[in-house]
């Protein structure tokens, strides 16, 4: 653990510089940040024998050490994803109006009839495909069973032009004004949120830097008894087109 150090702290030997200095000035002077004359005062304070600051600087030395090792080594596509959903996504300023493009829905698996002999059978989750302009959203709902939580994996692509990639798209759960979570896709497009299931929930996709929307509802998904069959309900969007301009 680092030292805890009051950077205010001053004294010792008359004409030299015994001022403690804060993590973070060690952080950077551990990364070659500091400038001068700052970092060679720095030096003749370690060379003092200052104890805290030595422990200090050989903390944040090895910590920038092994950062520098990790650095070439590119995280798995998982645990960004999962970072991205617990970080809140600093995104850039959007217009103060946004077009809301008009979706349609392609496919709905609660639509399609279940095969013979499975009609009895538990329906975990919801997968459906949605087009809106030149763009294809296909979404997956997979709920948590006995909890209210549950999660949404999608993808945004371009069916007009395959080869674009859709990267760093911003994503959000919106709940009327509240962001319940978000996220940016991959460069393949994909992403994924966690989140704890409650009315009125909508998924945007920001398209050209927050110009054009695509928002899709998500209804809660529900245990239904009935007829000795168990299976999941949701409520989604029908097949006709909506589209707006909203602010």
């Amino acid at each position: 653990m680092p030292p805890n150090l009051d950077k205010n702290q001053t004294g010792g030997v008359k004409g030299k510089d015994m001022k403690h200095r804060g993590i973070a000035q060690w952080v950077d002077f551990a990364r070659g940040l500091t400038p001068e004359p700052e970092g060679s005062m720095m030096r003749e304070h370690l060379a003092t024998g200052c104890p805290e600051c030595q422990q200090a600087h050989d903390f944040c030395d090895k910590l920038a050490r092994v950062c520098l090792a990790m650095a070439p080594n590119r995280a798995p596509e998982a645990a960004l994803r999962n970072a991205r959903a617990i970080f809140p996504i600093r995104r850039p300023e959007r217009p103060e109006r946004t077009v809301r493009i008009p979706i349609e829905l392609i496919y709905d698996s609660f639509l399609v009839p279940a095969p013979a002999g499975m009609r009895s059978s538990w329906q975990v989750g919801w997968q459906g495909l949605y087009r809106a302009g030149d763009c294809s959203l296909d979404l997956r709902i997979e709920p948590e069973l006995q909890s209210p939580r549950a999660a949404v994996i999608g993808q945004i692509s371009n069916h007009t032009l395959p080869e674009i990639e859709m990267a760093n798209i911003p994503i959000c759960l919106r709940s009327g004004s509240l962001v319940v979570a978000e996220t940016v896709s991959n460069r393949f497009g994909e992403f994924q949120m966690e989140y704890e299931q409650q009315g009125r929930l909508q998924l945007c996709v920001y398209l050209d830097g927050g110009a054009k929307r695509i928002q899709v509802p998500l209804k809660k998904l529900v245990a239904d008894k009935h007829a000795g069959r168990d299976r999941l309900n949701i409520g989604v969007a029908s097949g006709k087109k909506r589209t707006g301009v909203d602010k």
